[in-house]
């Protein structure tokens, strides 16, 4: 039930079913994690095909404002809990259906609510697990040595066991980050102390790649070039204070440990051969899909989508830097979903982008640059890694402009008789 603010003209007025179906669908979107500027062409594009073309929205990261015109009413919706990815793709194909005029609102309303109500496809501790299949992944390809992508997989265990932790104790919560950072850290550079392996940061990173802020700094900087400053930075001060948080249990665990800070230099120990690479990104991809409760059906289109942008990202980015690869792998993955949407039967094409985007983000290794920070390499590592972040941001915002791209009359499917 949305709560009505005081109406911009006039008296107050009962609510409308249109302006709630609106409300009810921009909080499940931003609960998806969406960009307030998506979440806002979505509501005025789906206003116009409801037959309210003067709706106004205005999104938040934790709620929104939404009238049907000048002279209605304002209500406001507070972001409520946060969805799973199948979830947000279900509401994403609820949003086109009611915009082809396949639905109407009190039905939507009905499947929305079952949407929300829907259990996960396996229990949260399996989903979890899916941090074991990426952090070997992500080090497979960041720190390609045996040693290394042992130690990966065993910190990838912490990390799971501390966010089932998190879940059932709310509380905790917010120490997750310098916790992980922490034991993970610990125990990576313990190993590297007893001379088992060589080059740490590169394992750090991969082993806490699925905690770490990279999509919500890149998001917050889309959002600000998109005009939605308010909303950008919120997500910047929180993504920043989230990497903040990672630092200083790094830092904690090298003092801990009696280590010096050089240990933590940006070292690759071997360069990743082809197989290796492609291996490394298959078992990435199989942990998202597990960690996400990725939607069965779409799982090939997306495992296509990720090769196209990991390839594109890692052949660009090798011969002209991790800003320009970072740029072009997140170009590549909206060409890629736009092209995939418009076969028939294709999926929508934010269900294909967002886990090639969660791929993109850590292999843009601006937050390898970050992590150095610490270890004294400032000025320089701060502008690598800047420059890694607004690659990517940009290279969103160009393929957030692509998908909008009206699909050709070829591939429109013809009407039924």
């Amino acid at each position: 039930m949305s709560r009505t603010s005081p109406p911009v003209r006039g008296t107050a007025a009962p609510p409308d079913p249109l302006r709630r179906l609106l409300l009810e669908l921009g909080d499940a979107l931003l609960g998806g994690g969406l960009p307030v500027h998506d979440v806002e062409e979505e509501l005025h594009g789906l206003g116009r095909a409801l037959g309210a073309p003067g709706v106004q929205v205005a999104a938040l990261t934790n709620g929104l404002f939404v009238s049907l015109g000048p002279d209605d009413a304002t209500a406001f919706r507070p972001v409520g809990a946060a969805l799973r990815f199948e979830q947000t793709a279900d509401v994403l194909h609820l949003v086109h259906r009611l915009r082809a005029g396949g639905l109407d609102g009190p039905r939507a309303l009905a499947e929305l609510d079952a949407i929300r109500r829907a259990p996960a496809r396996w229990p949260t501790w399996v989903a979890d697990l899916g941090a074991l299949p990426v952090g070997v992944g992500v080090c497979m390809f960041l720190q390609p040595a045996a040693a290394n992508v042992l130690a990966a997989g065993a910190g990838s265990l912490v990390v799971a066991g501390l966010t089932v932790l998190a879940r059932r104790l709310p509380s905790l919560r917010p120490l997750l980050p310098v916790t992980a950072g922490f034991l993970v850290a610990l125990l990576v550079l313990a190993l590297a102390q007893a001379s088992l392996l060589d080059g740490p940061l590169r394992t750090i990173v991969a082993t806490l790649a699925i905690l770490l802020p990279g999509g919500l700094l890149v998001t917050g900087l889309s959002e600000i070039a998109a005009g939605s400053a308010s909303a950008g930075t919120a997500r910047l001060v929180s993504g920043a204070v989230q990497l903040a948080l990672f630092l200083a249990g790094v830092a904690a665990a090298t003092t801990a440990i009696g280590m010096p800070a050089s240990a933590l230099a940006n070292v690759q120990v071997a360069k990743p051969s082809w197989w290796v690479i492609g291996l490394g990104l298959a078992i990435a991809v199989a942990g998202v899909v597990i960690n996400v409760n990725t939607p069965p059906s779409a799982v090939p289109w997306i495992v296509a989508v990720i090769a196209v942008s990991v390839t594109v990202q890692v052949v660009i980015g090798s011969e002209h830097g991790a800003a320009i690869g970072g740029l072009a792998g997140a170009v590549s993955a909206a060409v890629a979903a736009t092209l995939v949407h418009w076969l028939p039967g294709g999926p929508l094409w934010q269900v294909l982008y967002l886990p090639a985007f969660w791929i993109v983000v850590p292999g843009s290794f601006g937050l390898l640059n970050t992590a150095q920070i610490e270890v004294g390499n400032g000025a320089q590592s701060v502008l690598a890694a800047v420059s890694a972040v607004f690659g990517v941001s940009i290279g969103t915002l160009i393929g957030s402009v692509i998908s909008r791209i009206p699909r050709p009359a070829l591939l429109t499917p013809a009407p039924r008789a």
